[in-house]
Formats: structure tokens, sequence, C-alpha cells
């Protein structure tokens, strides 16, 4: 099973977060949101496939991510978990945590904002620039 999830670059993506990775419906970033990564995205939480979030709410659940803004892919990996919601109408949250909330995908997720290379976040910088985070569930 697999979900891809478009989001433009925005002035404001920092990336620096060490705990989580956020993609957001939104357009408006301030600094303060150093997980973001992606803003005006098509979907959100509560937009994936209901199959797909039935999957993600196993705990053995493997899924494998890739965040790609050509030509550069940055691939990691997390969870599922019993206890997700996935209902949340703006925000996509990797955690690297067990901590869920409506706005959680994954947890234990093996790499987080601070993560991303250099080189791919400043290419989110340009607001026209756009990305894909792209989800198989294993």
């Amino acid at each position: 099973m697999e979900e891809e999830i478009t989001f433009q670059g925005h002035k404001n993506i920092l990336s620096l977060h060490s705990k989580t990775i956020e993609i957001t419906k939104d357009s408006n970033l301030t600094k303060k949101g150093d997980c973001i990564v992606g803003v005006s995205a098509n979907k959100a939480c509560d937009d994936l496939d209901n199959s797909f979030k039935q999957k993600l709410r196993t705990s053995d659940t493997v899924v494998k991510m890739g965040i790609i803004v050509e030509p550069y892919v940055f691939s990691l990996g997390g969870f599922g978990n019993n206890n997700l919601e996935i209902t949340h109408k703006h925000d996509i949250v990797l955690r690297k945590s067990n901590y869920v909330d409506s706005r959680t995908l994954i947890v234990s997720c093996d790499k987080s904002a601070i993560d991303i290379p250099r080189n791919l976040i400043k290419m989110l910088t340009n607001s026209e620039k756009k990305g894909m985070l792209r989800i198989k569930i294993e």
C-alpha cells in the first residue's frame, strides 16, 4: 500500500527539530515551526485512505518513506501503532518517540527534521519548490 502527499517549500523552513518531521496543509509558516519541511500539502492525516490508516493502526506495521525534492530522495522509516488516531485535518507528523495524538502518522521514526540533508532543505526554502512524501507500508 502506498500514499503520496505533495507539498510546497517556504522561506521559513529550518528543519532543525530533533524529534519530529511535519508536513502541513497550512500555507503560512513562522520560524517557530522548526520541524516543518513542507506547507500547502494536498493531504493531512484525515485525508489518507481508510484502509491505509487501518494498516497503520497496527504496532508491528513497518513503514518506509521518502521525502522527494528533485533530484534528492531522503529515506526514512518507522512503525505503526495500535493507538494511532490519524484524524488531524491539517498536519502529518512523523515522530521518533511513541507519543500519539491526532497528527501522528508514525512512531519510532529513525530520522527527524535535523537529519535531513541541508542541500535538500535549502531547496525547500524556495516557495516555488515542490516536494513529495511517499509512504509505503510493507
